[in-house]
């Protein structure tokens, strides 16, 4: 038996959820998602995600059909008719069904859905052994022209490094911005860590506020460690004591190798360790429950 989806108020199994082709998510990239985890039960800083999933709406004059408060009830609802207690949640908001051209006003009324599933980015092994990376030729698309405060769904610019960073054979691409400071992962957050302070790039750079990123900002002290955020270059991360990722699929991943060049620990560091037994036994106890 498939998935059930929670389309537009209500359950459907996977092969009826389906949109229109006329549906602006679909012709222009024109909606906002979150990618959200439960854990043991428990989803893990629902109010966060959701609250990041209405400004981002909000920034692209869209009105989401449904108040937080059912939107939370409906994810909830699809994680229990799936029998799931560890899974990985989309929420798609769309413009919803217009005509063939880009006036979104066009479009009545947005639409959306959930989809609940298991999701496993990067083999249990790499984040013993760590991951390669490489800085690609794509650079992250200007601040200027879409701020990656909205998570939206034209995620082109991103699937571009992807390609590259596939195409090379590594697990991760870095993106950078037209001056040439380190931004983040086609789908993660990036921090480096010197002697006992783990930086990351501020977000007025131009990259994704994180959810886990955040989280490991704040687990930082216990780890024994200070942070910050500064903007930094290549040259910072070639010479980093440790260089880990962070992302809600991800987790914290150490990274072992950029552009070719080992980081500096050789193998998976005492503080990147420390920060993703600290983030595992965070993200299995604090979270809204399922049931």
């Amino acid at each position: 038996m498939g998935l059930l989806i929670y389309l537009e108020g209500k359950l459907v199994p996977e092969e009826q959820a389906k949109v229109s082709v006329f549906d602006h998510g679909l012709l222009y990239g024109d909606g906002v998602f979150e990618g959200i985890r439960a854990y043991n039960g428990k989803v893990f800083r629902l109010k966060e995600h959701i609250r990041r999933l209405y400004q981002s709406a909000q920034t692209i004059m869209l009105k989401i059909p449904v108040s937080p408060e059912n939107l939370t009830a409906a994810i909830l609802e699809t994680l229990r008719a799936n029998k799931l207690r560890d899974a990985y949640i989309r929420v798609v908001i769309t413009r919803g069904k217009g005509d063939l051209g880009l006036d979104p006003r066009k479009c009545p009324k947005a639409s959306y859905f959930v989809i609940t599933s298991k999701i496993q980015l990067y083999p249990e092994e790499l984040y013993e052994k760590g991951i390669d990376i490489i800085t690609v030729a794509t650079r992250r698309t200007n601040v200027e022209m879409l701020t990656p405060g909205v998570k939206s769904l034209n995620y082109l610019n991103n699937i571009l490094a992807k390609i590259e960073g596939n195409n090379a054979g590594v697990s991760e691409a870095l993106l950078l911005n037209q001056e040439g400071l380190v931004l983040e992962c086609t789908g993660d957050n990036v921090f480096l860590v010197r002697g006992k302070e783990i930086l990351t790039p501020p977000l007025y750079l131009g990259i994704l506020a994180g959810i886990t990123r955040q989280a490991v900002l704040e687990l930082a002290l216990r780890a024994g460690l200070t942070a910050g955020e500064v903007p930094f270059t290549r040259h910072d991360l070639f010479n980093a004591d440790e260089v880990f990722l962070t992302g809600t699929a991800a987790e914290v991943i150490p990274v072992i190798r950029i552009d070719g060049r080992q980081v500096r620990k050789g193998i998976p560091g005492f503080y990147t360790k420390n920060l993703m037994i600290l983030f595992r036994e965070l993200a299995r106890r604090d979270g809204t429950p399922i049931y």
